[in-house]
Parts: structure tokens; C-alpha cells; sequence
């Protein structure tokens, strides 16, 4: 008696194994609960624009010391000290669901700062490329005590 077996070919084989493994990712993207992130990373003329005419809920938040605060700030902005030891619990405390306008004193921390935001879900950030110093240089208005 003579066997025969039909074995598919290698190529049969990786076409398979590819649509399988292919499906997997597709139902694997599917059931995470990740939030995308809508991060602009804007001027200060383009920042001062959202300013004057903002989105709906939009909050200006400072995360400078207390002290830059208290040298100039962005009017009706919120303070968050980036270098305090609570900073990302305070920001996980914020609402997600309202747009954020970021800034520091050169870009630096808010950079980071975004990075944060965008791993806590927030779900729009607008970043001040430049920070206040890039504000002031534009000779935009700011509240200054």
C-alpha cells in the first residue's frame, strides 16, 4: 500500500501564516482601549490665535515654576509646576476631553510635558513651540506683574 500525503507548498504555507498573523493584529488593535491624541505643535502668532479665538473649553496651562509664573504668564493660563513631584498626578487629574494649550519658558518641558499628556489619553494639545520667550519676542500681550 502506497501513502500519499499532500503536504501544501512553503509559499501556501506563508500566505497563510501571514493572514492569520495579519487578522491576530487586526482584532489585537480592535480591542484596545488607546485614545489618539490630536497634538499641533503651533507658533506663538498661531498659538495667540487659538487664544483669541479658542475652542470650545480650551484651558492655558503654564507649567513653569511659580516663580517664571509670577514674572509673566499668558493671561486666564492655569500653573502646573513641571518640577514639582506631583506634576503628572496633577495632570492626570485634569479633564482629558477639553483642548490644552501647553507652554513653558523655551519648549523644553512642554515637550516632555505633551509626552505625558498624550501617554494619560488627553485627547487635544496644542504645544507653544518656543515657550514665552518665543511669545514675548513676537511682542504678544501677557499679564505681567
Amino acid at each position: 500500500m502506497r501513502w500519499v500525503v499532500n503536504v501544501p507548498s512553503m509559499s501556501s504555507f506563508l500566505s497563510r501564516f501571514a493572514l492569520i498573523m495579519g487578522l491576530l493584529v487586526v482584532v489585537a488593535a480592535c480591542s484596545g482601549t488607546a485614545v489618539a491624541t490630536e497634538h499641533s505643535l503651533v507658533s506663538a502668532t498661531e498659538a495667540n490665535e487659538l487664544v483669541q479665538d479658542p475652542p470650545a473649553g480650551v484651558v492655558i496651562l503654564d507649567i513653569r515654576t511659580p516663580e517664571e509664573y509670577a514674572e509673566g504668564h499668558l493671561e486666564d493660563s492655569i500653573m502646573i509646576d513641571f518640577y514639582a513631584a506631583d506634576f503628572q498626578d496633577r495632570l492626570d487629574e485634569l479633564d482629558k476631553t477639553v483642548p490644552y494649550l501647553v507652554y513653558c519658558r523655551s519648549g523644553n518641558r512642554s515637550a516632555t510635558a505633551v509626552g505625558m499628556m498624550e501617554d494619560l489619553e488627553f485627547l487635544e494639545i496644542y504645544e507653544m513651540d518656543g515657550g514665552i520667550v518665543a511669545w514675548a519676542e513676537a511682542g504678544l500681550p501677557y499679564v505681567s506683574s
